[in-house]
């Protein structure tokens, strides 16, 4: 792929990549964020409506393997244009569904759709950007993450006020159709396949002078990285998910007013994305590292939610956001900084997605356990739960630095 060089172009793609991630959210995350009104309005129970954002995660990690092989083979344009016209449909079928299991079956396919965004854009942004252009690139499409989280606990309350929570799902189908017109439109289309090189001249993604050996000496740091995502993303995707449901049952306030206490996550994450971004440019260079700092930065604000708790809505709110805020920094320098490293290999797309699907794989069981964990053993448990899986992902962010030091 040829590089963008003038600033509109890169500034363009950026913002076309940005608010497509910010539509994948809107299409992704809006089932978990109307949940507990679905709970009220349709007589099922949690457990009921969870399987179906457990089966979507799930379908959505496997999908990133497959995404991120078929990404390196099949144009990327492509592959994200189809996934928003099939997540687009997903969510106008969810409100003609007639049971949970239904719902379970449409939101598993809609979790396979989302999963042909990410690795394509990745490896468009390596492929279209500069070394120091991908760095800033990706920390604004993850940002697009949060502005998509945003809209949604901004726009459910009014939704679900004017027309019942079947409304956020036809506006999130009609953004995913108005988005991929403009995604066909707008994406610029690779003008080759070949290998592309950095400044310095050295191959991105010709990996031809390295030897299989070096691949599988590196595995153990791989699996660490793949252990640390996974717990990221049981801390990022379960809380993002649960944050209505443990405020309005530990605090007995209504409906929408939890779901739009939901607002202060994206506002945090935003703030935790663009930190981390700060703190890789000036303080670190390994991003294990990095990852490693705000991971235990996460810890102790899990640790402060357990002994406000029940005390203090307002204080609850604010140790949860700034939790989550750290799980979507990690997210960055785990999922978004770590795989340019492996270019080497030539298999961007396929690390891409092998990383992504872990970071899934830790959502699809967060998603369920928490609802799982919290009806029987109540939510003081379950929030003791996050501090330990914080505690444990900082762990294995520093021991994966160490390794990282020796092998890349």
């Amino acid at each position: 792929m040829s590089k963008l060089t003038d600033k509109k172009s890169i500034g363009n793609m950026t913002l076309l990549l940005t608010v497509t991630y910010m539509v994948s959210y809107m299409t992704r995350l809006n089932f978990g964020a109307v949940i507990a009104e679905m709970v009220e309005r349709t007589g099922m129970t949690k457990g009921m409506l969870s399987a179906a954002v457990t089966g979507s995660a799930v379908t959505y990690g496997l999908g990133q393997l497959l995404s991120g092989y078929i990404g390196d083979r099949v144009s990327p344009k492509r592959l994200v244009f189809g996934g928003l016209l099939v997540t687009a449909a997903m969510n106008m079928l969810v409100p003609f569904c007639g049971g949970h299991w239904q719902m379970m079956a449409v939101w598993c396919v809609n979790g396979l759709a989302q999963a042909f965004l990410w690795p394509p854009m990745v490896r468009l942004m390596v492929g279209l950007f500069s070394d120091s252009d991908y760095k800033s690139a990706a920390t604004m499409v993850s940002l697009g993450g949060s502005f998509g989280t945003m809209l949604i606990y901004l726009g459910a309350p009014l939704l679900i006020w004017l027309s019942g929570w079947q409304a956020v799902f036809a506006v999130a189908a009609a953004s995913g159709v108005l988005m991929a017109f403009f995604w066909q439109r707008c994406c610029h289309e690779p003008v080759s396949d070949e290998a592309a090189s950095d400044e310095n001249g050295s191959s991105l993604s010709d990996g031809s002078e390295y030897d299989k050996a070096s691949i599988l000496d590196i595995w153990p740091l791989v699996l660490l990285v793949m252990f640390s995502i996974i717990l990221q993303g049981a801390l990022r995707d379960g809380v993002t998910t649960w944050m209505p449901s443990y405020i309005s049952e530990t605090y007995r306030l209504g409906n929408e007013i939890s779901i739009l206490t939901g607002v202060a996550l994206p506002i945090f994450s935003i703030v935790g994305v663009k930190g981390a971004g700060i703190l890789y440019g000036r303080m670190f260079r390994n991003p294990l590292i990095c990852a490693g700092v705000i991971f235990g930065a996460g810890a102790v604000f899990a640790l402060a939610l357990t002994f406000v708790s029940g005390r203090s809505p307002a204080a609850s709110v604010a140790c949860t956001a700034v939790l989550t805020g750290c799980m979507y920094g990690a997210n960055l320098m785990l999922v978004s900084m770590v795989p340019p490293f492996f270019q080497r290999y030539g298999k961007i797309s396929t690390v891409s997605g092998l990383l992504n699907a872990c970071a899934y794989v830790g959502s699809a069981v967060s998603t369920y356990g928490i609802a799982v964990l919290s009806e029987r053993a109540g939510w003081a448990a379950t929030v003791f739960g996050w501090f330990v899986a914080a505690v444990a992902g900082t762990a294995l962010c520093f021991l994966g630095a160490w390794i990282w030091k020796k092998k890349i």
